[in-house]
């Protein structure tokens, strides 16, 4: 796959000494596309660019300066989506058959939302026509499988270093979403899988740290957190894995995909928010909830 080597896939923004029992990751703000990737695509311009968690990785990009990693990808989303299982995988999408452990009932894949994608958000197809199946496999061997070794990687010696650890999830979300049964727009949403990703302490005080700052922000509902947080969640054996939404039409115009003149503003928000969540987490280190056998 030459195209995809092009450029790193993914960056690491370490700081000189991690100080934090944090990770954070930005799965979906990548946004160098290879150009054979493009001519594989119907879309172009904006239109493919929809899926991306816009400029996310520079929201929390302080989180370096706080003292904890930033693992960030630069592929698409489009292009692959590291929030699902490793082969969820949509069979219409390809020429020829998928190996027998490729998860092609999922209602992700159903949806047109698989590992490598069908669409674009606004339910636009990404592709002209079908691709080879070994093109698939190879972009999972590729880009997915590094990916995830080098966030278990930062997962297992933050557990290591600190004997507990908490990853935060970094993603965006539509303007348009709203509360169900209510036209309130959250600002920020938090997902903790409803209580199995991570102790139930951590998510309230994150809650309550956002709205003490003058957001709007809710639990779970309707972002409860994807596979990543999932899969690495594990608050019996002190590991915390939290998903954070941010609605986007607070710092970005969704139409043209520029920075609004609040840009910088929220990110400063953002700054906080991981402050007071690290000065949150080693106030209570020593909580069984938190630091769980």
């Amino acid at each position: 796959m030459p195209e995809i080597r092009e450029y790193e896939l993914f960056e690491v923004h370490e700081p000189v000494s991690q100080t934090i029992p944090f990770v954070y990751n930005s799965p979906h703000s990548g946004r160098i596309y290879p150009p054979e990737f493009i001519a594989q695509s119907r879309l172009e311009g904006i239109a493919i660019r929809r899926s991306e968690d816009h400029y996310v990785d520079e929201l929390f990009g302080s989180a370096v300066a706080l003292g904890a990693p930033l693992l960030a990808a630069n592929f698409p989303r489009a292009y692959l989506d590291v929030n699902r299982e490793p082969y969820e995988l949509d069979p219409r999408m390809f020429d020829g058959l998928l190996p027998p452990y490729a998860n092609v009932n999922s209602l992700r894949v159903a949806g047109g939302l698989g590992t490598i994608p069908r669409i674009v958000a606004e339910n636009m197809e990404i592709y002209a026509r079908r691709l080879p199946v070994q093109e698939g496999l190879d972009r999972v061997e590729a880009v997915y499988k590094p990916y995830h070794a080098t966030l278990r990687r930062l997962i297992a010696r933050t557990h290591v270093q600190f004997g507990f650890g908490v990853l935060i999830d970094c993603h965006s979300m539509p303007g348009n979403v709203r509360v169900a049964g209510s036209t309130a727009r959250p600002d920020f949403i938090i997902g903790d899988r409803y209580g199995t990703s991570a102790s139930a302490e951590l998510s309230r005080a994150a809650i309550a740290i956002l709205e003490e700052m003058g957001f709007a922000a809710i639990r779970n509902k309707p972002y409860a957190g994807g596979f990543i947080t999932e899969h690495y969640g594990r608050p019996s054996r002190g590991l915390h894995a939290l998903q954070i939404e941010v609605n986007r039409a607070i710092y970005v115009d969704e139409v043209t995909l520029e920075k609004r003149a609040d840009f910088a503003a929220v990110a400063e928000a953002v700054t906080g928010f991981m402050q007071q969540m690290a000065d949150y987490v080693e106030k209570f280190a020593g909580d069984r909830a938190l630091a769980a056998e």
